[in-house]
């Protein structure tokens, strides 16, 4: 503990309430995740890299989706799994914890940003296919998907810093397995409300700004698919939306229940749970939701299968 009136410069993670036999059990459970979740994204980002019939709009953004998620758990995960290996509080250091703070608001920001402009896309290639190459040509995704990491990352430096501003003179202990920033916040004697509505209002920008252009064009995506004279073009056109759609029902949902609250200090019980869900559980659902619903990843996948076989044969 920390005396009153001063400053941290570590802090001491309680992580997860149990026995040392729960611990090796969680170990196991989220070490497993991890690892199909690293190999998983890898597997699409490669396969999306080397397959000629995936080097498209869709795929481009979804490597770039992939490599994020990789990324996102790959801040949090590690700390988990070192934390449920050692007896006892867990302590990070001051540097450490802004940058794990700042690392996955800056990539959950860049995330929604790019899932914007995925279901643009969607429209695009649902809505207007003729125009669809014109529209979505290589230098447009390359600046989306540039202006998507730029501007998650710059976005998320004053909520960040605001954050740091405050004197943690309650206690240098936070009731959780990360970095949280609501379990931030419960250790500053200062008045932290003024501070936690504006990054309310931030949060809302981010998460509004962009579910409006996806609502919007899913919108337009439904409506055109029912006008479709065939059912066979029906659920054609609906394959390449529905992976999409199904990550963006699973990431916003999560993510609503975390951040978009004016209160960031919730229950700390509370925050762990949904925390698990977005920082371990969706991005290990996100390769299967990829490849279980998309015929063409899939078939890339066979393909490559065949040819590491015939490899081997050779």
């Amino acid at each position: 503990m920390m005396s009153n009136h001063s400053s941290v410069t570590e802090f001491c993670l309680l992580g997860f309430p149990g026995s040392q036999e729960l611990y090796h059990i969680l170990f196991a459970v989220f070490f497993l995740f991890y690892s199909v979740t690293v190999m998983g994204n890898t597997v699409i980002i490669v396969i999306i890299c080397v397959d000629k019939h995936l080097h498209s709009p869709m795929y481009f953004f979804l490597g770039h989706l992939s490599a994020m998620e990789m990324l996102t758990t790959s801040v949090i995960v590690p700390v988990i799994l070192w934390g449920l290996l050692l007896p006892g509080m867990q302590t990070v250091s001051l540097a450490a914890c802004v940058t794990q703070l700042f690392l996955y608001l800056a990539l959950g920001t860049t995330e929604f940003a790019l899932l914007g402009a995925m279901a643009v896309d969607r429209y695009t290639a649902v809505c207007n296919p003729l125009r669809y190459n014109t529209i979505m040509n290589s230098r447009t995704c390359i600046s989306v998907v540039i202006g998507s990491w730029v501007f998650g990352f710059l976005f998320e430096i004053w909520p960040v810093y605001a954050t740091f501003q405050f004197t943690f003179c309650k206690s240098n202990v936070l009731d959780h397995f990360y970095c949280d920033r609501g379990q931030l916040l419960k250790l500053s004697c200062d008045d932290t409300v003024f501070t936690e509505f504006v990054l309310f209002l931030m949060a809302v920008f981010i998460i509004i700004g962009s579910l409006t252009p996806t609502i919007v064009s899913y919108t337009y995506i439904i409506s055109t698919i029912l006008k479709m004279p065939t059912a066979s073009g029906r659920r054609k056109a609906f394959s390449t939306c529905a992976s999409h759609f199904t990550f963006v029902v699973i990431g916003y949902g999560s993510c609503l229940f975390l951040f978009g609250k004016p209160k960031q200090t919730q229950a700390a019980e509370y925050n762990k749970i949904v925390s698990l869900l977005i920082y371990v559980l969706t991005p290990f659902l996100s390769p299967f939701i990829y490849t279980l619903r998309n015929n063409k990843v899939k078939q890339a996948l066979r393909d490559g299968v065949k040819s590491c076989c015939q490899l081997i044969k050779d």
